[in-house]
């Protein structure tokens, strides 16, 4: 059977596997994620905040992810959706890690520090905004570009939660707020994860078409 060759995500994912721009992007995207990793582990032990441990884990799979992404430049379509399986299972994981712990802290823990939470939030959506808007060309390729697009995105989504978070945390005194929000962050991996497994695994579909 004889696959569409001459599709637009096609020969974008074929052009943009070797884009040097994109290649250089997929680096600053890197660095900029591993730092935030660090930044907001040690804030999320400071201000005892599930929410920024959740986004700091999320940078640190992030930061993995881009590693992966640059690994898989340029190689065939079939090795990238593996690729992208990979990344989708992290993130899964991920999801579901946060839920449990939200689970346990809800059970047994303390009100965070507002300004703490706060002050990292905004550093880290101003980093996550800057990468989004490095990556925004490219959100419409293969599942390899989507899956990094989708974490760019939601990260900048997680950072605006993570904010309104502490404000809730700084108006009522209670450990709520930041739950919540690390609920939210959870389920947004959880959304992406699915999303970005299912592009894979039909990009899979359609290389072992081609060569039936």
């Amino acid at each position: 059977m004889v696959g569409c060759t001459n599709c637009p995500s096609d020969t974008a994912a074929a052009s943009n596997a070797v884009d040097p721009v994109f290649r250089r992007i997929l680096w600053i995207a890197l660095v900029a994620n591993a730092a935030m990793f660090l930044v907001e582990i040690v804030a999320s032990q400071i201000g005892d905040s599930i929410s920024l441990q959740a986004d700091a884990l999320d940078f640190f799979g992030d930061a993995a992810n881009y590693a992966i992404s640059l690994f898989v430049l340029g190689m065939a379509l079939h090795l990238r959706a593996r690729a992208s399986l990979i990344k989708g299972a992290t993130m899964a994981l991920f999801g579901l890690w946060v839920i449990s712990n939200a689970i346990h802290r809800a059970l047994i823990g303390s009100a965070p520090e507002a300004s703490v939470m706060g002050s990292v939030a905004i550093l880290a959506l101003a980093v996550n905004v800057a990468v989004a808007l490095l990556l925004y060309r490219y959100r419409t390729g293969d599942s390899n570009m989507r899956s990094i697009w989708l974490c760019s995105r939601n990260d900048a989504i997680g950072n605006i939660a993570v904010m309104v978070a502490a404000a809730g945390v700084f108006a009522t005194s209670s450990r709520w707020p930041d739950l919540i929000v690390a609920a939210i962050i959870s389920s947004l991996s959880l959304s992406a994860a699915y999303h970005v497994v299912r592009l894979a695994l039909g990009e899979m579909r359609a290389e072992s078409a081609k060569t039936t």
